[in-house]
């Protein structure tokens, strides 16, 4: 998250707060770091193998990116973007190297469709390898299939989504070397009680 300059508050503060356990040392990043083997450890925690270290660990948050798998669609008449591995019609809407999330225009159907009749890709894994996927892009992406899919080729070319343009999808990691994280760190960060 962008700290205070996140125009979503909830993502903004996630991001202060993980940006705070690193500085305080509650959480210590190791970046980058390519694992090679997970062990349980003999205590508590685990062993965690790669880059020429073992590194104990007490939990592991795998932060490494995305990148698609269509195997399973090999017999579906795909159109892909080589570079971005989305739909070919919504790559240039995406594209990390010119968009944020804030400034990925609306789209639904018509650039999620692929040769395949009535074949669509949604949500996070549409956008292929970009990492500027919002959860409410997904759900008018659905919204609009689903009307597309119904016959109503109005309602799914009416594509209506409001996006903050904060120019915030990602973080500058910090220069930490080890992985530790504290009861407080995973008390912020739990899922509310229902």
């Amino acid at each position: 998250g962008g700290g205070a300059a996140d125009a979503l508050p909830a993502r903004g503060e996630l991001g202060t707060r993980a940006r705070q356990a690193i500085e305080a040392g509650t959480v210590t990043l190791l970046a980058p770091f390519r694992a090679t083997g997970i062990t349980a450890a003999p205590q508590d925690g685990l062993l965690v193998t790669g880059n020429g270290q073992e590194v104990a660990v007490d939990e592991i948050v795998v932060a490494t990116g995305f990148r698609p798998d269509l195997s399973f669609l090999r017999e579906v008449r795909l159109g892909i973007d080589p570079a971005l591995e989305c739909a070919t019609a919504l790559a240039p809407l995406i594209d990390p190297n010119i968009h944020s999330c804030g400034t990925v225009r609306p789209h639904g159907a018509a650039e999620l469709a692929h040769p395949e009749p009535g074949f669509y890709i949604a949500g996070m894994k549409s956008y292929g390898r970009a990492p500027t996927f919002l959860l409410a892009t997904g759900h008018e992406q659905v919204r609009s299939i689903v009307a597309a899919l119904a016959g109503d080729r109005e309602a799914a070319a009416k594509v209506e989504l409001e996006l903050p343009e904060t120019g915030v999808c990602s973080a500058q990691p910090t220069n930490r070397k080890d992985i530790r994280i504290a009861d407080t760190a995973v008390k912020c960060c739990a899922p509310a009680k229902v």
